[in-house]
């Protein structure tokens, strides 16, 4: 999950090129920059406001969104969420 300007993004936690979770330490997606979601096996680069790869081997493809809506403060992901859909999966 990332939050840009009051917006939240969600993805699974799957690069689209390997399946393998995406965060080098537990929590910790994005790259040195604080800017772009980067896939801890092979480095691949995602936008975190599209989910798009802009670099590495899957260029082009897209992390999988997961539905979230913000209320009071608290971010939401809905509970009818299966378990291949969960973000941390």
């Amino acid at each position: 999950m990332v939050h840009r300007c009051e917006r939240v993004f969600a993805y699974r936690n799957r690069c689209p090129h390997t399946g393998a979770p995406l965060d080098w330490q537990p929590g910790q997606f994005l790259d040195l920059t604080g800017e772009l979601i980067q896939c801890a096996l092979h480095g691949a680069l995602f936008l975190p406001e599209t989910g798009e790869c802009v670099h590495g081997p899957c260029l082009g493809a897209h992390l999988v969104p997961v539905p979230t809506t913000l209320e009071d403060g608290w971010v939401l992901i809905p509970s009818a969420l299966g378990p291949r859909d969960s973000p941390l999966d």
